[in-house]
């Protein structure tokens, strides 16, 4: 089943939804520093790196059945600034509507940070949901926490699909009945992290990527306890290695106050940063997923901005069940206004 990816990043979602039975035919990325880790990765995708907006939409692929990805989340951030809808970030959501409605396909899915339910963008997220009812989709949109989908940290995103109404149903996210994982299940195998001073290039350890940040934490770092146990959940891997959460073999940091925290005295060496490679396991990529980059800042950025792999393919798991059996009748659809050709597995028949 075919597939477009738009605001691919380094793969996450791609990848999980390969693992579901679809098949990304044509992906889109602007950030150069991750064009090699995607090209790497998934040799037979070919990448457009052009901006979305400088991109017709005649020359995106149209015998697809799903559109995937996750506008720029940094506008709708609760750590970020807020702008939502009016920064030049959040306005790429509508370059997505746009696809949406010229592509026309079974469903789409897009993922995005819990801020973009806050009440200050209440009214911009209403108007993006009725823009691709507009379109002709059934949406729904449900935020989740990662962990709860076999994912070893604690993440919380906003999950939208559209189904297009002709298949007369929605999305009803259900929560699987898998084990939950911790660090402890992640990372505890992984030894002899790399250190790299600032945000440096990286080191070629035998496990790739197996390397960390080091340098000073700000006070804003110290604001809280940044130390989770093996047998908890990670904090959310972001998208900057100075945000990093600090390795569990480290105690727990003391509070000072409340707003304020120290590490313990005398156990200094034990608070380093998780690795690239820790924060790609919590975000459950493989370790045959490697991330190329000159500075290892980027690797954390690609890292922590990507969809957590085990969620994508329960995630696309869950559309595959109820697009399949459309596809395999063989519906015929509306496209670009009037009935098209019949499609089959995303393939014209």
């Amino acid at each position: 089943m075919n597939i477009l990816s738009l605001f691919t990043g380094a793969g996450g979602l791609d990848l999980g939804f390969k693992r579901a039975g679809f098949k990304v035919v044509w992906a889109n990325e602007y950030d150069r520093t991750i064009w090699k880790t995607f090209r790497r990765n998934f040799p037979d995708t070919p990448l457009d790196t052009r901006s979305i907006q400088d991109i017709p939409s005649n020359e995106i692929p149209s015998d697809v059945v799903g559109v995937i990805g996750g506008p720029p989340c940094q506008s709708w951030s609760e750590a970020g600034a807020l702008r939502g809808i009016e920064d030049e970030r959040g306005k790429l959501f509508y370059e997505y509507v746009r696809v949406i409605k010229d592509k026309r396909p079974l469903f789409f899915l897009a993922e995005n940070v819990s801020g973009i339910l806050s009440k200050r963008h209440e009214n911009a997220f209403k108007n993006i949901l009725k823009r691709f009812e507009g379109l002709g989709y059934i949406v729904s949109y449900s935020l989740l926490n990662a962990h709860d989908y076999g994912v070893p940290q604690d993440r919380r995103r906003v999950i939208i699909v559209g189904y297009r109404e002709d298949m007369k149903r929605s999305f009803v996210l259900s929560k699987p009945c898998i084990r939950k994982t911790y660090l402890v299940d992640a990372i505890a195998d992984l030894k002899d992290a790399m250190p790299v001073r600032g945000g440096g290039e990286g080191s070629d350890p035998a496990v790739p990527n197996h390397e960390y940040m080091t340098g000073g934490f700000s006070s804003m770092y110290m604001s809280r306890n940044r130390v989770r146990s093996w047998n908890e959940p990670s904090f959310t891997i972001q998208a900057g290695g100075r945000h990093a959460p600090i390795h569990p073999q480290a105690p727990k940091m003391v509070r000072i106050n409340s707003d304020s925290f120290m590490f313990v005295r005398g156990k200094g060496d034990l608070y380093r940063r998780l690795s690239v490679r820790e924060c790609a396991r919590v975000q459950t990529f493989p370790d045959d997923f490697v991330f190329e980059y000159n500075s290892v800042a980027n690797g954390y950025k690609m890292v922590g901005n990507a969809v957590p792999v085990k969620l994508a393919e329960i995630l696309g798991k869950m559309v595959c069940a109820d697009v399949l059996p459309t596809i395999t009748k063989g519906t015929r659809y509306l496209r670009r206004g009037k009935i098209g050709e019949t499609y089959l597995m995303g393939v014209a028949q």
